[in-house]
């Protein structure tokens, strides 16, 4: 099918995914989230057996369009309910998906974007690369996210990098975990691809097993906490720290937080 929001190239054994919107530095939009899982979809059907996914342009994602965002500030509860079982369901089928996933991060990974980066199998990052869960800077809360990073880093990291919103080079978040590995940016698609082969070589059988097995571990406990987070998700967007937080973003000045609720 032909995308909009990103390209999808199948070679044989290998797909590559590539965030298109480089002029918004690869801002997710709900275009983009339709079309990524309908990608995702494509490249499930398909002979390959390894995905990579990277971004256009110098960043890989920089989080969520700013137009996705004033939408939301409009929206009704029963909407936003809608929205955010939009996201659950996006980041789940990323990593749950039955195939590896290398993320070839080429810029910038903030907030729904860092969470792409790093809930893929495997995240390779070019060194100038910045990651960080933001959403607290903006008053709006990383519920969703939150379930796969504490996974990743552990609960006491988690909660570092949540309520601080911090930003990331890509040496520390290798240091966390979040990154596997730091390539130069002009080896970063070599040492994709070399990571690909390696797997290719591997038994698709075992391979496939192997990923469904993983995610397995933890369903009946995602089940249960994305209820919790798409309710926290939602329930934010009518908050007033949450209006000005969006309005102070949107107006590139330092939000007035006047609410503790």
């Amino acid at each position: 099918m032909p995308y909009q929001t990103l390209t999808l190239t199948l070679e044989g054994h290998l797909a590559f995914i590539t965030l298109n919107r480089p002029e918004k530095r690869n801002a997710i939009s709900t275009e983009m989230i339709e079309e990524l899982l309908a990608a995702l979809d494509e490249c499930e059907k398909s002979a390959a057996r390894v995905v990579v996914l990277t971004g256009a342009g110098k960043a890989f994602c920089s989080g969520m369009d700013l137009d996705a965002l004033k939408a939301i500030s409009s929206q009704s509860h029963e909407q936003n309910l809608e929205d955010s079982r939009r996201m659950a369901r996006f980041f789940r089928h990323i990593y749950t998906f039955p195939k590896p996933l290398i993320a070839a991060v080429n810029g910038h990974a903030m907030a729904g974007g860092c969470a792409i980066a790093t809930i893929c199998d495997f995240t390779l990052a070019v060194p100038d690369a910045k990651f960080g869960y933001t959403e607290v800077k903006i008053g709006f809360i990383p519920a969703i996210v939150s379930l796969f990073l504490i996974r990743q880093v552990g609960e006491k990291r988690a909660r570092d990098l949540l309520l601080t919103g911090r930003i990331l080079d890509a040496a520390e978040a290798q240091t966390l975990g979040l990154v596997n590995e730091i390539v130069p940016p002009e080896k970063l698609r070599d040492r994709a691809l070399e990571l690909a082969a390696s797997l290719l070589a591997t038994s698709p059988t075992s391979l496939r097993r192997t990923k469904s097995l993983l995610s397995s571990y933890a369903a009946a406990e995602l089940d249960r906490e994305i209820e919790l987070a798409v309710a926290a998700n939602a329930a934010i967007r009518s908050t007033a720290d949450f209006r000005e937080g969006l309005s102070s973003f949107l107006e590139k000045r330092a939000p007035d937080w006047k609410t503790e609720d």
